[in-house]
């Protein structure tokens, strides 16, 4: 067999041509404890707080603890497939998430890999678990409403987009019910929802799951699950999960959202878990000192960003002020939007595009609370970060009023100005009659004798309680909560049978619907209760109250 030398030449030099040197450099450790999720890992001298670290089956850590001649992770998987004396390398980078539309409709675990059976989510978008919140100048006021669709809440505790209420309460009091309603009421609307299952049974998020897919909701929704088997360090992350899912959709697209975190309080055990195994300092109930940090960090994250603007310069140099008029388009939602503006500028222009979006991220975070104590200490953590809270409270429920929410002690700090003219003009003494109507209730039962105005503030407040109440999975439209309450407010109701106020409000709003059309389309355009709508309503109110009076 005969070699061809010059072959064999041209075969050398393109080799040495197209060489590259590539030397991959990594630091790597090694394991000297592992044990409950949190590994201690010997040599990574120059890693960093929160970095990625990889085991040698696989697995990843997140570094904690940065010692003098160690480093706390805490293992993100099954700790029990990693021994003392493996190979630990650093990454360099921070723990993401794959975010995008493909996400939508999907059950994930806190690193968005797929648990509902249906093959991988094909999606190239990453974010960060954690970024910093943005600061004032990149937020607006919160003014537009985020409807829940439960009458109580969005007449005496409205919610605006962008605002953190927290739902607080015992277990079985309704909490993920109210999360749960709100989430199907954004059927009609451009939310995307997310709902973060921290801590709770896998049978329960199955029931939550195939509730949501029963109502339709799964096609705007995003379920990230860490059951109450996951390990602490998966139940830790899932909210910080579930909030970079929902920030493409704010960030990117320009879009609102809704972030339920159902619920911090196993959170906080877990981090608390955590932070014991990695001998950290206990502080107050055994909690690290931080333990406030890990929810106003995660919760300052909601906000309503203020508007994008696409800037576009006829003719003006990027780096010159010559006075040339620029054109401004407010409001777009997409970086699409921006390139196709500098497609159309074309080369002589400058197109500028601003960070911010215009979208929403408005958060539900549920603590549950023992025995009623809201001045524990994570309940107050948690109550002094948000801005308000809708407590439920156990003797309510019991007693059949649901949603057993305590206008007392609930409150929301900014979505009055977030609320409808026409309901805000309807439910302004609603709350506050119904919290005395609670004193008076208290004192009545003393079994005294009372006057004809208390008798009468008795009787309205119990045909307002009954009004207020609702069975799940059943969300009220807005202009259909305004009608009935107003109904209830202005005495159409005092003289109808408890158990037939219920009935007598489905009927009058499906009479209004059927035969007074025009007066809900004007209340749905106008938002407000003009004296047009007032006038409307009351004849028809009292049209349909005789007709009810006589066939119930």
């Amino acid at each position: 067999m005969k070699f061809n030398v010059d072959e064999i030449t041209s075969v050398i030099e393109d080799e040495i041509k197209n060489y590259r040197s590539e030397v991959d450099v990594s630091e790597v450790g090694r394991v000297i404890a592992v044990g409950d999720g949190i590994a201690r890992i010997y040599g990574l001298r120059n890693a960093f707080a929160s970095e990625l670290v990889e085991f040698s089956n696989g697995q990843y850590g997140q570094v904690l603890n940065l010692e003098e001649n160690s480093v706390g992770a805490a293992i993100l998987g099954d700790y029990l497939e990693i021994k003392e004396g493996d190979e630990v390398k650093r990454t360099g980078r921070l723990l993401s998430v794959p975010v995008g539309e493909a996400m939508i409709g999907r059950v994930v675990d806190p690193l968005g890999r797929p648990l509902d059976g249906r093959g991988e989510i094909d999606t190239t978008h990453t974010r960060p678990l954690e970024i910093i919140a943005p600061g004032i100048a990149g937020r607006q006021p919160v003014k537009e409403p985020l409807q829940t669709g439960v009458k109580a809440i969005d007449s005496m505790i409205p919610i605006g987009r962008g605002q953190r209420e927290l739902i607080i309460g015992d277990r079985k009091t309704g909490k993920t019910a109210i999360a749960l309603d709100t989430i199907i009421n954004q059927k009609e609307s451009d939310v995307i929802c997310v709902y973060v299952a921290i801590g709770q049974k896998e049978s329960t998020v199955a029931g939550v799951v195939e509730s949501l897919r029963e109502q339709g909701a799964m096609d705007y929704t995003i379920v990230v699950s860490a059951a109450s088997s996951t390990p602490a360090p998966l139940q830790f992350i899932a909210p910080y999960a579930g909030c970079a899912m929902a920030e493409y959709f704010m960030y990117e697209k320009g879009g609102h959202t809704l972030c339920v975190y159902d619920d911090l309080s196993k959170q906080a055990a877990a981090y608390r878990q955590m932070s014991l195994l990695l001998r950290r300092p206990p502080g107050r109930e055994a909690y690290p000192g931080d333990v406030f940090y890990i929810h106003s960090r995660l919760l300052e994250r909601s906000c309503k960003l203020a508007e994008r603007r696409i800037v576009v310069k006829t003719g003006a140099p990027e780096n010159t002020n010559d006075g040339v008029d620029g054109k401004e388009y407010m409001g777009v939602p997409g970086i699409d939007e921006a390139k196709e503006a500098a497609e159309k500028a074309g080369s002589g222009h400058e197109v500028r595009v601003d960070p911010t979006s215009g979208g929403s991220l408005t958060a539900l975070p549920i603590i549950e609370t023992l025995e009623g104590e809201v001045s524990a200490y994570i309940p107050t953590n948690v109550i002094s970060i948000t801005d308000g809270q809708i407590y439920l409270e156990p003797n309510l429920f019991f007693a059949g009023v649901r949603p057993a929410i305590n206008v007392g002690i609930s409150v929301s700090r900014v979505g009055g100005n977030a609320q409808r003219k026409g309901m805000k003009k309807i439910s302004g003494s609603l709350r506050l009659d119904l919290a005395a109507f609670r004193e008076l209730e208290a004192f009545a039962q003393l079994g005294t004798d009372l006057d004809a105005a208390t008798q009468r503030q008795l009787d309205r407040g119990r045909v307002m309680v009954e009004l207020l109440k609702q069975p799940q999975f059943q969300p009220y439209n807005i202009n259909d909560q305004i009608i009935s309450i107003f109904a209830g407010s202005q005495g159409f109701l005092d003289d109808v049978p408890l158990d037939k106020v219920a009935e007598f409000e489905k009927g009058m709003l499906q009479h209004i619907q059927d035969h007074h059309p025009e007066i809900v389309k004007e209340l749905d355009e106008k938002g407000e209760l003009t004296d047009n709508v007032t006038e409307g309503l009351k004849k028809s109110i009292t049209e349909f109250k005789s007709r009810f009076s006589v066939s119930s």
